[in-house]
């Protein structure tokens, strides 16, 4: 249809007529054509972030070996800046709980 208004040179209210569409979808069509060079539709969907933590067996290991420290501390010792939550999220994501093991035996 925008190649019939292009190289034919249709006009863009028969076009809108045969395809039973208005004509401001023509125009936002071509104004997207100018713009981008195609006029494909848009996601739906915004993209996504760019998360801190890639590689999960890194930071399985790295929670493994500071396990006792606090979340704010193991913010810290992360290699790059990252929030308390995001390391909450995370530890929650491979399987890592906050709470102590009561049956270990106590030294006083």
């Amino acid at each position: 249809m925008i190649a019939a208004i292009q190289q034919d040179g249709m006009k863009k209210s028969e076009v809108s007529q045969l395809l039973n569409i208005s004509r401001n979808t023509i125009d936002l069509w071509l104004k997207r054509q100018a713009e981008t060079g195609d006029f494909k539709a848009l996601p739906n969907r915004p993209p996504g972030n760019n998360h801190k933590i890639t590689d999960w067996d890194k930071f399985h290991q790295f929670a493994k070996i500071y396990g006792d420290k606090t979340q704010a501390e193991l913010a810290q010792l992360w290699e790059d800046k990252i929030s308390e939550r995001t390391i909450s999220r995370a530890l929650k994501k491979i399987g890592f709980t906050r709470k102590k093991n009561l049956w270990l035996p106590r030294t006083r």
